[in-house]
């Protein structure tokens, strides 16, 4: 299958999961609705995350922008969305620079992954780049920083539930290689 139909494809399916089942999800803490906040998972940034290794930065920006603003129409926030993605897109390139030994050149044909960086690397790819893109939506949505406390919890929650779906989607939708002794 061609690299283009194959991400197209997993476009096509982040999208329908995070509309029609992460959006329908609202988890709450304690019982009362003004005690800690509602949040969303949100597994739509794994797109730009799961891209090749040599995607150019304007094709990521334009795919950013593209998802970004698919979410906003689903979900009505005017921008917010697009705002945090191409953010995201932006700032892979350096981040897989940091974690990576070898230039990105160096990987013809590849895509960040488990299989091709391990369980850590990729984990600390993606938490990292998720927790900047939660970082940046919620401080848009509220637009104050007037409850510091809220915000940060708001972050924090969102970002650990985000990448426990992530984790879920490797292992759902990833080869897993067998060991051999």
């Amino acid at each position: 299958m061609s690299i283009y139909l194959k991400n197209f494809f997993r476009f096509c399916i982040i999208i329908l999961i995070q509309v029609l089942v992460l959006n329908k999800i609202t988890l709450r803490w304690w019982s009362q609705p003004e005690g800690f906040p509602v949040f969303l998972p949100y597994l739509y940034p794994l797109f730009i995350l799961l891209l090749p290794f040599e995607t150019p930065v304007w094709l990521l920006l334009g795919l950013g922008m593209a998802l970004g603003l698919t979410m906003d129409s689903f979900m009505n926030t005017a921008g917010m969305h697009a705002c945090a993605t191409i953010l995201i897109a932006y700032l892979r390139t350096n981040v897989l620079n940091a974690l990576l030994p070898k230039n990105l050149s160096e990987y013809p044909n590849q895509s960040p992954g488990v299989k091709n960086m391990g369980w850590v690397p990729f984990l600390v790819y993606s938490a990292f780049l998720i927790f900047i893109h939660h970082t940046v939506f919620f401080t848009v949505e509220l637009w104050s920083l007037s409850n510091l406390g809220y915000l940060a919890l708001k972050i924090v929650a969102s970002s650990a539930t985000s990448m426990v779906f992530v984790i879920v989607y490797l292992l759902l939708f990833t080869k897993q290689t067998s060991l051999r002794s």
